[in-house]
């Protein structure tokens, strides 16, 4: 296990970790002149000062089927300078370890001695699969060799009528001493165990006694053992149909009375068969027919399938194929599928171990099912479960949801191994975007789905249906690897997935991308992309409010030489809302000359006057008469005047027409800052001297000497 006692040893000081691991799968020649696929690793050792306590450094290779474990230390004599004699980074590089096809490997360098337990951990890892046998670098390779990837055999199936037997030829291989050979047609199978010596063809024969008179289509299979795969090897198969089509008899016709009851069956067949078509729809329900009292009862429906539906967030691009194959499995196969990117309110609300303790209690049906997609990051997070260092997804950081497949496992791990209870559980991955290696060990007693090759086998076991049943093969239309993209929601999950595979093969480490040290090296990045955008600024506007309504005031000037007191009194007028109050004082002359200063209301006033004296102790009484016409505002004033009761002794009506004059830009005039817009006019208009009987004149200039 590549072990060392040196690290039991404590150190003061410890050299930095390596960088710049690259690793690759290359094909090279051994000793003995055979092709052998090698890893080809380099690396580099930090420029700084802490090369000055480092001892050596180490390749370590561990095999991820079986755990094996193989290392390469380089140890150094003396201290190495900072940098190479070339002024460049120390460089190492190793093609000495051969590895085995179609395996996994994990590849890691540290330099030792190694940090303390505690301390900053510093080692530099790479995965990498090996390709298998069948690839064109890898046919030639020794091992490959070894496991038959030049072998043809040449297989051939003989059909011998006379004995009633099917024989299966071929040509063995001069590695592989050992042969079983299978046959079937429909269940039934038989074997025979072939051992070869230095033969150039191999003749194997199966009597068709042991078969139904009715099997047709018999499937030949030859199993090799060769050193290097053993029980483990490539299988090669043969198909044969042995049955003959009989040529039809023209001339042989049946008699006329056999045509009727030939049709009648015929047609009972075409209507059997066209009612279970129907029958076997999906979402239809058999009518029973009519009662007695003429109603027709129906079956009840079959209850709508629930699916869970697990998955990690590896990228934001696969969780939209998350998304899309959740909307296909509803708008297309009616199934209602429970998943947290569609619950995110509630899993916010209550948690992610309380929302799965819930879907589990609602999955109570024995046709719900659970479906674990996997992928890179659900094997690194089962990994991790197991010991295998921290996983930490950008995109468990950003989604306010977190990671839904830990909690899941940790969860219903315990209930997927009890019995009865693994036909709950499936297993499916994307094979255009994953590959069945980021299917975690936990699921290999099950079986895994590729998707979208095997979406209709997985449907058929939502349904609780067997696709392939004694003598039919059920088949359901718009479903299948070329049909799905024909709907709406099928056309939306191709596109997903092959966007997704397009940004993969432009980005090969995009997994490794993904994976962070830290919550606050992602947060940190967020706030990078969101300081610098620029929002529009928001004003707020308060506008003033004033208590009450807007009062106008005038002040009055008073004239002593005049007793005369108008006052003008304001009134509102309660049946309009923007109604405004002015209250306006006219200023007195020693002329006794009446000033007004209306609003912009028009106001035509026919003003009685009553006149009693002509000394300066006169008063006059105005009563003002409004049109019933006013403006918007609707302001209304009311004009009085106080006059001296001792003076009142002779009342001559006098009629007076007041009228609103123009605008005098030179006249006295106030303006509110309320947002009515009311103004103020004031003039001035003097009484034009009215021309008297000479009789009354005559009367009162007797009275005034008297």
């Amino acid at each position: 296990n590549c072990m060392d006692p040196g690290w039991l040893i404590s150190h003061k000081y410890t050299p930095s970790g390596p960088d710049n691991l690259q690793v690759a799968i290359e094909t090279r020649l051994d000793k003995a002149g055979k092709l052998q696929p090698v890893l080809q690793a380099n690396w580099t050792l930090k420029d700084d000062g802490s090369i000055h306590f480092l001892n050596a450094t180490q390749l370590h290779v561990l095999r991820m089927s079986t755990n094996e474990q193989l290392c390469i230390r380089y140890s150094f004599q003396t201290r190495l300078t900072m940098r190479s004699p070339s002024e460049e980074k120390w460089l190492f590089s190793s093609d000495v370890l051969v590895l085995n096809p179609g395996e996994e490997y994990d590849v890691s360098v540290y330099n030792i001695p190694r940090p303390e337990q505690g301390h900053s951990n510093f080692d530099v890892n790479r995965q990498i699969q090996v390709p298998g046998c069948d690839h064109t670098n890898m046919k030639k390779t020794q091992l490959c060799i070894e496991r038959g990837s030049l072998w043809k055999p040449n297989i051939s199936l003989v059909h011998e009528p006379v004995n009633s037997s099917l024989a299966v030829i071929f040509s063995p291989s001069t590695m592989c001493k050992k042969y079983t050979v299978l046959m079937r047609c429909g269940s039934k199978a038989d074997t025979r165990l072939v051992h070869t010596e230095n033969q150039e063809t191999v003749n194997v024969k199966f009597s068709l006694h042991e078969w139904p008179r009715f099997c047709c289509q018999f499937d030949a299979e030859i199993i090799p053992y060769f050193p290097q795969c053993d029980n483990d090897c490539p299988r090669l198969r043969k198909t044969n149909n042995i049955c003959k089509e009989k040529p039809p008899q023209t001339d042989l016709l049946p008699p006329g009375y056999l045509f009727v009851p030939i049709a009648v069956v015929s047609i009972c067949i075409i209507v059997a068969a066209v009612m279970c078509v129907i029958c076997r729809k999906r979402g239809k329900h058999y009518v029973a027919p009519p009662s007695k009292d003429g109603e027709t009862p129906q079956t009840p429906l079959k209850p709508q399938p629930k699916v869970l539906v697990i998955y990690s967030q590896d990228h934001h691009l696969y969780r939209e194929v998350v998304l899309k194959l959740c909307a296909f499995l509803q708008a297309k196969c009616g199934t209602r599928v429970l998943v947290d990117l569609l619950d995110t309110s509630s899993v916010s609300m209550v948690g992610r171990l309380r929302w799965l303790e819930w879907q589990r209690q609602q999955l109570n049906n024995p046709s719900d099912k659970i479906l674990v997609l996997c992928s890179p990051g659900v094997q690194a997070k089962w990994r991790s479960m197991c010991g295998q260092g921290q996983v930490k997804l950008k995109e468990d950081v950003l989604c306010p949801t977190d990671d839904i497949l830990i909690p899941f496992l940790n969860l219903f791990l315990p209930d997927m191994h009890q019995a009865g209870m693994l036909g709950k559980y499936m297993v499916a991955y994307f094979g255009d975007i994953s590959s069945e290696r980021d299917v975690p060990s936990v699921f290999d007693i099950g079986i895994k789905y590729n998707l979208m090759k095997h979406f209709e086998e997985l449907y058929f076991r939502i349904l609780d249906i067997e696709k392939y049943q004694p003598g039919q093969v059920s088949h359901i239309e718009g479903i299948g690897v070329d049909e799905y993209s024909s709907c709406a929601s099928g056309k939306a999950l191709r596109d997903a997935i092959e966007t997704f595979q397009a940004y993969q093969i432009e980005n090969p480490d995009w997994f490794e991308k993904e994976c962070v040290l830290s919550e606050e090296e992602v947060i940190s990045e967020a706030n990078q992309l969101i300081e610098p955008l620029q929002t529009l600024p928001v004003f707020e506007y308060i506008p003033p409010i004033r208590d009450g309504l807007p009062v106008y005031i005038h002040n009055v000037d008073i004239n002593e030489s005049c007793s005369t007191v108008h006052v003008l009194t304001p009134e509102l007028n309660p049946g309009q809302h923007l109604s405004s109050v002015a209250v306006i004082e006219p200023a007195m002359n020693s002329d006794c000359r009446h000033l007004y200063a209306p609003s912009q209301v028009e106001v035509l006033t026919e003003v009685p006057l009553y006149h009693h004296s002509t000394g300066p102790e006169s008063a006059y009484v105005a009563e003002p008469v409004f049109r019933s016409q006013s403006s918007v505002q609707q302001n209304w004033v009311s004009l009085s005047e106080n006059i001296p009761l001792p003076e009142l002794s002779l009342v001559q009506p006098v009629e007076m027409e007041e009228e609103e004059e123009d605008f005098d830009p030179g006249a006295k005039r106030s303006s509110s800052g309320s947002d009515q817009g009311y103004s103020s006019k004031g003039s001035s208009q003097h009484e034009t001297p009215l021309e008297e009987d000479p009789v009354k004149a005559l009367a009162r200039l007797q009275e005034e000497l008297f």
